[in-house]
Formats: C-alpha cells, structure tokens, sequence
C-alpha cells in the first residue's frame, strides 16, 4: 500500500513554472486592482467640503425656471444649503430657513437651496409643504454637490461678498445661529467697503 501510494505521487505532474509564473502575475494584477481601488475611495472620502478660499462657482437651473450663476452674486451674502426632501434634519431646519430669509431678503443677503439627490416631484412638495420662498433648484447628476464634497445632509455654505467660503455647517440650522453667522458675513464686508 505504501508503495502504491508513493507510485501515485511520484506520477502526480509538478506544477509548471510557467503556470506559477501566470498565477502570480495574475495575483499581482488583482492586488494592484484592489489597492487602487481602495486608495480612490478613500482619496476621495478625506477630501473635505471647503471652509474658507474661493467657492466653487456653479450654476442651478430653479425650479421656478431661473438659472443662477454663484459667481454673478458678487457682492452679495450668499447661503447654499444642501437639503433632501427625504432627510429628517432638513424638516427640522427648513422653517427655520424660510424665517431666516424673511429677515434677510432685503439687507444682500442671497439664500439657494439645492435638492441633493431627489426628484423633482418630491422637491417640488417638500417646498410647498414648508412654504418656502427662497430660490431652489436639483443638484442633477450630483455635479455641484461633487464640487462642495457634500458628505450628507443639511450642509450649509456662507458665501461672502467677494465669493469665498467663511462658513460651514455640517448640521442643521436654527434661525438664531443662522442669523450670527449671516451678521457676521455682512459686517465683514462692511468693514471691507469703509
């Protein structure tokens, strides 16, 4: 018996070198795939949304049918919130927006909201429901929510008058902080025109 099963592995063909070789570099391929992989998505997980510099300049087709230009409101207060009509916080928040935008319409101050990742349809009802009046638009293919780095929502942007970023808020807003931050965005640029 024991011979038998020496006869048996000494029959067993050797692996060729040729078929490792393949084996490895395939192996190898795999490996590279994968960290490449990995190294992408978290490159892109660690960047972060912009808190100061220039704002990243865009365009939002309004539901109301208006095209806006982020760079055309120079010399304005600008505030960009990323809102989803299936988002808990963003019920939460947006009374305390439309209050906020009442205060504020008149004194430069711009407020934009952008549908990040919803329809129209579901948008459309959340603004009615909330009775909000302040311009909004969908963020389609996610193009200017890429730009911000959002990372979820409510995420809110303070624009100042000359077009960089000197706010960010990654929660949502009541009025009162709202209304610090927006004074503090129109003072600075009061100080800057003296």
């Amino acid at each position: 018996m024991d011979n038998l099963s020496e006869l048996i592995e000494d029959q067993a063909p050797a692996p060729s070198r040729r078929g490792l070789g393949l084996l490895a570099i395939l192996g190898l391929i795999v490996f590279v795939v994968v960290a490449a992989f990995f190294g992408i998505a978290l490159a892109d997980k660690n960047r972060s949304q912009p808190t100061s510099g220039n704002a990243p300049d865009f365009s939002l087709s309004t539901f109301d049918g208006q095209t806006v230009r982020l760079s055309a409101l120079r010399g304005k207060v600008v505030m960009i919130n990323f809102w989803a009509s299936w988002c808990g916080p963003c019920r939460d928040e947006a009374p305390e927006l439309q209050r906020t935008w009442e205060r504020y319409k008149d004194r430069g101050v711009v407020f934009l909201g952008i549908a990040y990742t919803d329809t129209e349809r579901n948008a459309q009802a959340f603004l009615k429901e909330y009775g909000t009046t302040y311009p909004n638009g969908l963020d389609l293919g996610t193009r200017i929510s890429a730009q911000y780095h959002i990372q979820g929502v409510p995420e809110t942007f303070i624009i100042d008058r000359d077009g960089n970023v000197v706010e960010f808020v990654m929660a949502p807003l009541t009025e009162l902080a709202l209304s610090a931050k927006l004074d503090r965005a129109l003072a600075q640029g009061r100080a800057v025109d003296q």
